[in-house]
């Protein structure tokens, strides 16, 4: 009994210096704790660049809505989406059978105007000539001729009389045409008015009829196409703006986006600055772009005021398509040869100075702190002044 105790109590004993020398050694790295390879950030040497975001579409810099100048049905259809054609081509024609009739008419009415005004103008020539009465003076020396010979006892009293009769006759007629030329002259003019009036409606025809042809303005890419062969299409002279939309066009070689800047950043922003360009489609890829254009006026949102600005941006090899959406990163500051490290990387003390820490396996947590001196930052990324060195790491919180 004695010796079976003693073995168990030696058991035991070996037992409790085991679990001490775990704990010591447990304890022992304790004192040295390792950080977490994926916390640690590397101190990097690039360019540090300050900038702000507008979110917005690709827009062609020149867009055109095709509408109709004319009434009519699309009778055909020559581009489709994504067609580039030059300023001239043929874009769709309507149906020209009842223009054309309209011009046969119209050309009609103004043969028949200028037919009655030259039958005006004869008619004014001889009330002109009839004015100038040259049968009054032949009649008057001929009743003075039969004065003449009939006081010499020459001729019978009827043939003077029948001399005085005709004198007088040419007189009224010579009377009757002056009144008439007033007349005469104005019927000219409502002919002539009548003439103006034709040619301008066969003008207003041939018009329709060219209008019936709808041909690109400019040199672009057919964005949309909103009709088919047989579709109404409206006037835009008849109902303006709400005419009927035949296609959209756009020339993508120029593109822009238009996003909006808050307040507190529009004042560094300036006509003609770099911006750089991203879209989804092209994650690792960037265009490159200018400031074109800053609103003058601002527009207040749930509190907050921005002002729209607008990038343009080339797009030689039109990647870039309308609609897409874009993040224009306009450019405030550029700091190249900058040591840049995570911004999260950074804390602050009681007196705001900035710090981070960096592993040291002298101390017992592992790490240390160091104070640092900041620069430019842009959210993600802050520039170091001093206090680090290329290469160094940084312990990024947990």
């Amino acid at each position: 009994m004695t010796k079976s105790r003693k073995r168990i109590v030696f058991w035991g004993g070996g037992v409790a210096v085991v679990v001490g020398a775990v704990l010591g050694f447990s304890a022992l790295g304790g004192a040295k704790a390792g950080i977490d390879p994926s916390r640690l950030a590397t101190v990097e040497r690039g360019t540090m660049v300050k900038s702000v975001v507008a979110t917005g579409k690709i827009e062609p810099i020149s867009k055109v809505e095709i509408k109709s100048k004319a009434n009519g049905i699309i009778e055909a259809l020559y581009v489709d989406v994504g067609d580039v054609v030059k300023s001239g081509d043929v874009l769709a024609e309507l149906d020209k059978e009842q223009l054309a009739a309209r011009l046969r008419e119209e050309q009609a009415n103004l043969q028949a105007a200028e037919a009655s005004f030259k039958a005006a103008e004869a008619q004014l020539e001889k009330n002109i000539i009839e004015a100038e009465g040259p049968e009054v003076e032949f009649a008057k020396r001929a009743w003075e001729r039969a004065e003449s010979l009939y006081d010499q006892k020459l001729v019978a009293q009827s043939g003077r009389d029948d001399a005085k009769s005709a004198y007088e006759v040419a007189l009224n007629r010579q009377r009757s045409a002056k009144g008439q030329l007033a007349v005469s002259r104005a019927r000219v003019a409502e002919a002539a008015a009548k003439v103006a009036q034709a040619r301008a409606s066969v003008a207003r025809s041939e018009e329709d009829l060219r209008n019936a042809t709808l041909r690109a303005p400019i040199k672009a890419t057919v964005l949309s196409r909103d009709v088919e062969i047989g579709s109404p299409v409206s006037s835009i002279l008849n109902l303006g703006a709400n005419a009927t939309l035949v296609m959209t066009l756009g020339d993508i070689n120029q593109v822009f986006v238009r996003g909006k800047v808050d307040e507190a950043d529009i004042g560094r922003v300036r006509l003609d600055q770099a911006a750089r360009i991203s879209v989804e489609t092209f994650k690792d890829k960037s265009f490159a772009g200018r400031v074109t254009q800053i609103s003058p006026i601002g527009v207040e949102k749930d509190n907050v005021t921005t002002f729209e600005v607008e990038v343009s941006i080339d797009n030689p090899g039109n990647e870039l398509k309308a609609n897409m959406t874009a993040n224009a990163e306009i450019v405030l500051e550029e700091h190249p040869n900058s040591l840049i490290i995570p911004e999260a990387a950074i804390s602050y003390d009681p007196d705001r100075h900035p710090f981070v820490e960096i592993p040291d396996a002298a101390e017992k947590t592992g790490r240390r702190k160091i104070p640092i001196k900041t620069g430019v930052g842009n959210g993600t990324r802050t520039q170091v002044i001093s206090g680090l060195k290329e290469g160094d790491k940084v312990v990024l919180p947990s």
